[in-house]
């Protein structure tokens, strides 16, 4: 199956109880508390995320999603093609490092090999002389975060005393450990080639390790040997692939050590399996049971686990899944849900709810509880049918409303929840429940709207700002407008307080204009200029509507208020009804309070949405300018399909162009309809 159970190396809080993500880490400290964080290896659940790998990163094809979120997402799963390479450990006879490399062209450059701190084999590799080293620097590494060691410029590390044998060379190749290696990535080890990687090369000068160059520029020789060269090259001092391009010489020696049984070409993924156990009580109850062991001898039927004395072993490798009739499984009643030291989780606490009896036989429930995630990987299929008390939702919903066409989040999603949901969906595609392979066809990110200082609103800068006080005093419809009217939806923008006032005397200039139309009868009619200004504004409110660009939207519509304004008593009832039902998805009270004033009794809810005549949003006249040998002389409006002739009578009778060609010959006019008027003059 897809959940399996491993001991990972996790960021353990004592204080908080709980297990953190890298990203909660800030130098050994707890980013909410600045509690010292320990790295443990505790019992997990985990799903197999990785084994969808290769169709997260190809189902990213075709989906209208931000460029920036799709790289993320294709960063992060992390599809690397390279080579296995095995170094035997030298004084072992099947003890061996692999490696995982995407330069296998660089193979005989390797001069040190660097261990994660938590690989398995530091401890044996270590001589007598720096075992005490080795130690220390292990435990002083422990507590910090992977994004916390990878992040780091300062290079560290200590030689282990011990060395491994080059598989092609045969030469001894010293090992080291450095927190720049993660246990959690790859193999948990690298070979190292600093004269053709910058991070080994800052290590190696650091340390005063050798530098092999074994790759040389395409064309010339190196220019400098005090950097790395990390471009595709040509290969030297590499023995039998030597003149070999950086293409070939990766194949030819991945082909070399499959034939020797010593690694060989591999397709690896950054994406680490799905760690799904939190140690906290909110959470939904994982539905696994294990049974409980006694002391050999003891009667099972005679003793009880919840009593504290009692000597017992829950058998964690036998897990049990809880019958599908007794779902759902529910979190017990507690008093004291609050974290504990116990990795176990506090749920541990709850004897009575833990243990249970079953055929004579005692069994322990999971302890552990699923993370947020659990819920929102899928609640888009739960929101199609809320009321479906049968089945979660049912292939008729899917049918009718998924995929999901427009997903609106913010861009710290990019690589958690909306690739947990990918993956969790599916999931539910492979088993039949849902026929669509991709959850979010369309997605945007909302910008982030900052305090007027421009920074993040935070309680500690004290640049928050409450909506409730900005709906209290200037009203919902003002707070919805102004948001919308900041800037482009995906901008970042500062909140200014003092500019919701201009939305204001919008929504009263409105209003006004609809209630000079409420007292009008149906006799005032549109002329064409209020003709073409309304229908233009129809086609652009609608389109910028769909196209989410609501700042663009609000503007012409102010545009249009003005006009009607300027009209006095005399504003059609027409265009005033027209603008109410446009103003509606912005201002929803403005919008029915002003269909209300104009006589309608059902709520413009229930009335189609605006339609415009693309006809009438052209104007019949357009502004050209005359350029004489080239430069503007002066301006024309003529109608869109006037022909050279009429073009030019009306050129002429512009006072700047006539004295630029008084006794001047035309020799040629460049004329293009509606576009460009250029007369040649000597």
């Amino acid at each position: 199956g897809l959940a399996q159970q491993s001991s990972v190396s996790v960021n353990w809080c004592p204080a908080l109880g709980t297990v953190l993500a890298n990203e909660e880490v800030i130098n050994g400290l707890s980013e909410r508390g600045d509690h010292p964080v320990e790295r443990l290896p505790l019992r997990q659940w985990v799903l197999k995320i990785t084994d969808y790998a290769d169709r997260l990163e190809a189902g990213l094809d075709g989906l209208d999603w931000p460029s920036g979120t799709l790289t993320a997402q294709q960063q992060w799963i992390g599809k690397s093609t390279g080579c296995n390479i095995d170094f035997k450990v030298e004084g072992s006879e099947d003890e061996k490092i692999s490696v995982f490399t995407t330069r296998a062209d660089t193979i005989m450059g390797v001069t040190y090999v660097t261990l994660a701190p938590e690989h398995p084999l530091v401890m044996s590799l270590c001589s007598d002389e720096q075992k005490e080293a080795v130690d220390e620097y292990v435990k002083a590494t422990s507590s910090r975060s992977d994004l916390d060691r990878t992040s780091s410029k300062e290079k560290t590390g200590v030689f282990t005393g011990g060395y491994v044998t080059h598989p092609i060379s045969g030469e001894r190749v010293p090992v080291w450990v450095g927190d720049y290696v993660l246990g959690s990535y790859g193999t948990g080890a690298v070979m190292a080639v600093p004269a053709h990687d910058a991070r080994d090369f800052e290590f190696a000068a650091k340390f005063g390790l050798d530098v092999k160059w074994v790759i040389n520029p395409q064309k010339g020789d190196l220019k400098s040997t005090d950097e790395a060269f990390t471009a595709p090259g040509v290969a030297t001092n590499s023995g039998e692939f030597d003149g070999l391009s950086t293409g070939k010489a990766k194949k030819a020696v991945g082909k070399k050590l499959r034939e020797m049984g010593m690694g060989g070409p591999k397709v690896t993924y950054k994406l680490r399996d799905w760690v799904f156990s939190r140690q906290r009580y909110w959470g939904e109850p994982i539905p696994i049971y294990f049974p409980v062991d006694f002391p050999e001898g003891v009667d099972p039927t005679a003793v009880d686990p919840k009593d504290d004395g009692c000597e017992h072993t829950i058998r964690y490798d036998q897990g049990i899944p809880v019958d599908e009739a007794d779902l759902p499984l529910e979190l017990p009643e507690m008093d004291d849900f609050t974290p504990g030291d116990d990795p176990a989780g506090c749920l541990a606490r709850a004897k009575d709810w833990r243990y249970f009896q079953k055929d004579g036989k005692w069994f322990a429930r999971e302890t552990n509880t699923m993370p947020q995630w659990a819920g929102s990987c899928w609640y888009y299929f739960r929101y199609m049918n809320p009321n479906n008390s049968g089945e979660a939702f049912s292939k008729k919903d899917d049918q009718d409303w998924m995929p999901v066409d427009l997903y609106v989040g913010g861009a710290e999603h990019a690589v958690l929840h909306l690739l947990y949901a990918r993956f969790w969906h599916q999931v539910l595609f492979d088993l039949g429940y849902t026929q669509h392979p991709e959850p979010f066809q369309k997605l945007v990110h909302q910008g982030m709207i900052l305090g007027s200082d421009g920074e993040k609103m935070s309680k500690s800068r004290g640049n928050v700002v409450n909506p409730d006080d900005i709906v209290l005093s200037q009203g919902g419809d003002a707070l919805r407008m102004y948001e919308m009217f900041m800037g482009p939806l995906e901008a970042v923008k500062p909140w200014q307080t003092e500019q919701v006032s201009g939305v204001v005397r919008f929504q009263n200039k409105l209003y006004n204009v609809v209630k000079a139309a409420a007292a009008n009868d149906d006799s005032v009619e549109m002329d064409e200029e209020t003709t073409k200004i309304l229908h233009k504004t129809m086609k652009k409110v609608t389109q910028d509507v769909e196209s989410m660009s609501f700042n663009t939207a609000i503007s012409a519509m102010m545009v249009l208020t003005n006009h009607l304004q300027s009209l006095k008593e005399n504003v059609p009832r027409e265009a005033a009804e027209k603008l109410a039902l446009m103003v509606s998805p912005f201002a929803p009270h403005l919008g029915e309070e002003c269909w209300q004033l104009l006589g309608n009794e059902e709520s413009l809810a229930y009335h189609p949405w605006v339609e415009y005549d693309e006809a009438l949003t052209v104007d019949n006249t357009i502004k050209m300018g005359v350029q004489v040998n080239g430069k503007v002389r002066g301006e024309i409006e003529i109608s869109q399909d006037a022909d050279q002739d009429t073009a030019m009578e009306l050129a002429m009778a512009q006072e700047r162009v006539a004295a630029q060609t008084e006794g001047k010959d035309i020799k040629k006019v460049i004329f293009v309809p509606g576009r460009i008027l250029n007369i040649v003059a000597k």
